[in-house]
């Protein structure tokens, strides 16, 4: 891949606040835009963002920032390197690794996916480059993908005498489909955007800009769009179809029960319907 050479320090930015806004380099800390959206700027460039010790570190420690802060209706994790979105597992940080320590890795690694899944709000992949092996997996423990179309996207852990190891093997097939996801992962084949929305891996396939940042945009209004809604019921909405899915259908109808309960008594379902009422836009507030 290009565009890795001669670059910084590997860091992990800390979210902008809006899109165009420079932020300076250092440890990561939550931020949030006023409209709540907020966003993970991966930037290691000198390794085209690959998920070594470090980095997995930093996005662990922003995750928890935000997860703190009811403020945060979509969370959006992009790259600060053009073409590149996340090169997946730092091999070679990974071939100094005895066994031992490349089996605690990996188990941090899925940790790490696993908390980008249980996110409380919508999280939304911007793929504007590579997404392969563990880039993939952190795109698809997302809620929504957004691809440019010269992306290139794959699980490839058997081209490299691997397999996933942080999702792929059951988040894949959870989305595409079991013979598709085996096909993928077998062959270690790579898609580009438009091949990833035909076979329902993105929900969105956009035509890369000169800039590079297309899918960020797009990813930008795909956010904008979930803003305006009731963010507990958008939250608990998020809760009832994960946990769902993991069930028989009468057990997801019980789940939804109980996530129905729980948004009875908010503030935001009272406006929603004074707003209906009113003929007037509603005004929701997160309570």
């Amino acid at each position: 891949m290009k565009g890795s050479r001669g670059c910084p320090k590997s860091r992990l930015l800390p979210p902008d606040p809006s899109p165009g806004v420079s932020r300076p380099a250092g440890s990561p800390k939550a931020a949030l835009s006023p409209a709540g959206i907020a966003e993970i700027l991966m930037n290691r460039p000198s390794a085209c963002n690959a998920l070594g010790n470090v980095l997995v570190n930093q996005l662990l420690e922003a995750l928890a920032q935000l997860r703190e802060d009811q403020q945060v209706r979509v969370l959006l994790f992009r790259s600060g390197v053009k073409g590149v979105f996340c090169a997946g597992a730092d091999l070679k940080e990974r071939e100094q690794m005895s066994e031992a320590e490349v089996g605690i890795f990996v188990q941090r690694l899925r940790g790490l996916m696993n908390e980008i899944a249980a996110f409380p709000a919508p999280t939304i992949a911007a793929m504007d480059g590579f997404a392969l092996g563990g880039g993939l997996e952190l795109a698809l423990a997302c809620d929504l993908r957004v691809a440019a179309s010269s992306a290139v996207m794959g699980l490839i852990e058997t081209t490299r005498g691997l397999l996933p190891g942080a999702g792929g093997t059951q988040r894949l097939p959870r989305c595409i489909g079991v013979a598709l996801a085996k096909e993928l992962i077998f062959t270690g084949r790579r898609l580009n955007g438009a091949q990833a929305q035909a076979l329902g891996l993105v929900n969105h396939t956009v035509s890369q800009n000169e800039d590079g940042n297309a899918a960020y945009h797009r990813a930008r209004e795909l956010a904008q769009e979930i803003l305006p809604q009731a963010p507990i019921a958008v939250r608990l909405g998020k809760v009832a179809i994960d946990r769902g899915m993991e069930v028989d259908i009468a057990s997801g109808m019980a789940i939804e029960g109980i996530c129905y309960a729980q948004n009875i008594p908010t503030q935001d379902r009272l406006e929603g319907m004074a707003a209906f009422r009113e003929k007037r836009p509603p005004r929701f507030v997160g309570k």
